[in-house]
């Protein structure tokens, strides 16, 4: 459990505070990088893989530009204000490709999180 700890605080440590319009303005440089960006959360979903394990996901906006936030763990908040740190990864498939955070922590920026309704 300390080593996991550690490492975590590594992480956090090392991320690069960016928006997410300067993250998108240059994904290659931030690709499998660990980040931290702040914004707004829109669009939360939840998912199961075909194992059964839950994830989650939602939009974080700067006002300009949105990224994918995918999470293992449940966030404790499903909307507003909140920063992301977790490892930026590009995904190609065929012509497309997907930017996303990969969240280890994902942190509320509001009051009203700590008493969300399910």
């Amino acid at each position: 459990m300390t080593g996991v700890l550690i490492l975590g605080l590594a992480l956090v440590a090392q991320a690069a505070s960016v928006s997410v319009s300067e993250l998108l303005a240059d994904p290659d440089r931030f690709n499998g990088q660990p980040v931290m960006v702040s914004g707004t959360i829109s669009n939360y979903r939840e998912g199961a893989t075909s194992r059964g394990s839950r994830y989650y996901t939602f939009d974080l906006s700067d006002g300009i530009e949105t990224v994918v936030v995918i999470a293992l763990g449940e966030p404790s908040c499903r909307s507003g204000a909140a920063t992301v740190e977790g490892t930026f990864e590009r995904w190609s498939m065929m012509s497309d490709s997907l930017d996303a955070i990969t969240a280890q922590n994902v942190i509320c920026l509001f009051r009203e999180a700590l008493n969300r309704s399910h």
